[in-house]
């Protein structure tokens, strides 16, 4: 049996928030049903990009005005989400059986045992009327596990009738790749910095959110020095599985680079560190799907391809939603949680056994 389910994703890029509704059964019938962009406003941008520093300089997730004042900025705009969504796909709250809310990660730390992501799903349920499932990756860290990434179970379902082994690169903030073999085997790790650093650099330089159409990168030149000093990094050696905080790498190496050089040489250290993730999955993929805001920039696309040697191919080539994917992919968990399926895996996230995950808020 099915059911409408929504899920929301706001990533560490801080640019806002996707919300996705789609029809499904949690295991193999997905049918994405309706999708919205809602983006952050300057101020709250600025208000997330404070609490997430702040956030770091703590050993364990705490409350504090600012982390609290924040968390309440989440809960409200994902519920103005929500109900911007049904009112456009003309769908009762009613009629929706769950919400997969993944909240806002200020903090990934599972070297120390903890996560976290700020919102309250008890407050996005009684502000939508809809059960909601959230704080999805905690169990998986208190277990001994990464916490990330989550999306492979929901790419496998995705991938379920394409020829394998096949991965699928999202590149969001911070990358991560999925292998899915041809007996079903999971596989999954973050490969390093995607969007973050070149975002952080162009922000920094020109005041833009991002190097549209890769238009800077194009129009510089790599510093292999730098890039090679980049790559020398214990974590692209690290066994799978593995997952990165964004702040574990900064744009620190390209100073003093010119922007353009500065934004070429950031790119191709995200097209590189995909480069060594390959070593690490079971088998050589035939096909490089990519989802993402990262697939909108076609010099950073070029150079995954180069690197890696691969077909790199968008995963709107195959109809799907490459913008909405892990929104999709957190109401497809939160139904297998109302099932108690399993979201996490010993090839995916490290958990010591497969694991379901999240907290139910019910009505």
């Amino acid at each position: 049996m099915t059911m409408l389910a929504i899920g929301l994703m706001s990533g560490t890029s801080l640019d806002g928030i996707d919300a996705a509704l789609i029809d499904t059964d949690g295991e193999g019938m997905v049918r994405p049903v309706a999708f919205r962009g809602e983006p952050y406003s300057d101020a709250a941008r600025e208000q997330l990009a404070t609490a997430t520093v702040i956030a770091l300089t703590y050993d364990r997730p705490r409350a504090s005005p600012p982390l609290i004042e924040a968390a309440d900025l989440i809960t409200r705009a994902h519920a103005m989400a929500v109900h911007k969504l049904l009112r456009e796909a003309q769908v009762a709250p009613e009629a929706v059986g769950v919400i997969g809310f993944h909240g806002q990660t200020v903090a990934h730390r599972p070297d120390r045992g903890w996560t976290w992501q700020i919102g309250d799903g008890a407050a996005l349920a009684a502000a939508c009327g809809i059960t909601t499932v959230a704080d999805f990756r905690s169990a998986d860290v208190a277990a001994g596990g990464q916490g990330a990434p989550l999306i492979p179970i929901y790419h496998a379902a995705l991938t379920a009738g394409l020829a394998r082994p096949v991965a699928v690169l999202n590149l969001g903030g911070v990358g991560n790749i999925t292998f899915i073999g041809a007996d079903g085997t999971l596989v999954a790790f973050d490969t390093g910095p995607a969007n973050g650093l070149i975002d952080h650099w162009v922000g920094e330089q020109t005041g833009a959110r991002y190097d549209a159409g890769g238009g800077l990168a194009a129009a510089g030149r790599v510093d292999q020095t730098v890039l090679g000093g980049m790559l020398d990094h214990p974590f692209f050696d690290a066994p799978a599985p593995k997952s990165l905080d964004r702040s574990d790498f900064t744009i620190q190496p390209a100073r003093g680079l010119s922007t353009a050089d500065g934004a070429a040489t950031l790119t191709a250290f995200t097209a590189e560190s995909v480069a060594l993730a390959l070593p690490h999955l079971p088998a050589r993929p035939a096909r490089l799907l990519v989802v993402g805001g990262g697939r909108h920039n076609p010099v950073l696309m070029r150079m995954i391809a180069d690197a890696t040697g691969l077909v790199v191919e968008s995963g709107d080539s195959l109809g799907w939603n490459g913008d909405g994917v892990e929104a999709e992919g957190f109401a497809y968990m939160a139904v297998r949680r109302l099932k108690s399926l399993p979201i996490s895996f010993p090839g995916t996230t490290g958990a010591p056994v497969a694991m379901t995950g999240g907290v139910v808020h019910p009505v």
